[in-house]
């Protein structure tokens, strides 16, 4: 294991509803690791100004800075620190355990669009909206509820044994619906709503919001 960092740079956005910025604030938070939150208002174009683009590849959130070190994309920012630091870990030991977390975590970021798209995560952090999911958000939804209760058809509190990154993504994905409403499978509303209750994940729920 690596000596302690020098503190640790984050960007996010600056209304706090980005959830790939709350998943490396959760591996953060959890691996005990010192860092600045630094936020960028999307909204205003800040990501495109030549400042933040000169930092980012992609201009978006999150970044991690660790010195002169630039980092985007969260997946490759969380598997960046589990290599660097990995006690404690926020990924499976297990090879394959671990290889079925970045699945999940793969999964959620490319599919899916139509309830990311009717269920943004303004619903999860401000405010739920009023109309139905489509047939096309409804599908998505029913995808969602499959899969994740193939995973978790063992039974236990978390994915893969302990508690991994890729259950903070999988939690949020589905609290989309939850929070909004939605029907979820009591099962999967149960497990949602006691990953809430990790306390990594209570810091970025209680950061100021509009």
């Amino acid at each position: 294991m690596m000596s302690s960092p020098a503190v640790f740079t984050l960007y996010a956005d600056s209304r706090f509803t980005s959830p790939y910025a709350m998943s490396v604030f959760v591996t953060l938070t959890e691996k005990g690791l010192p860092f600045t939150l630094q936020t960028v208002d999307l909204e205003a174009g800040a990501n495109r100004q030549p400042a933040y683009a000169a930092l980012s590849l992609s201009q978006r959130v999150p970044l991690l800075l660790d010195g002169d070190f630039r980092l985007a994309e969260s997946s490759a920012i969380s598997e960046y620190l589990e290599q660097q630091y990995p006690t404690p870990a926020v990924y499976p030991a297990e090879v394959r355990q671990r290889a079925l977390a970045r699945q999940v975590q793969a999964w959620l970021r490319s599919d899916l669009l139509p309830l990311r798209a009717q269920r943004s995560t303004e619903v999860v952090f401000c405010r739920p909206v009023d109309c139905p999911l489509d047939a096309a958000g409804q599908q998505a939804a029913d995808k969602l509820f499959a899969a994740a209760s193939q995973l978790l058809a063992h039974g236990g509190e978390h994915l893969f044994g302990d508690w991994c990154i890729a259950d903070t993504d999988l939690a949020l994905m589905l609290q989309r619906l939850l929070q909004n409403g939605d029907a979820v499978p009591p099962r999967l509303a149960d497990y949602a709503r006691r990953q809430w209750q990790r306390p990594s994940l209570q810091g970025w729920l209680q950061l100021p919001r509009d």
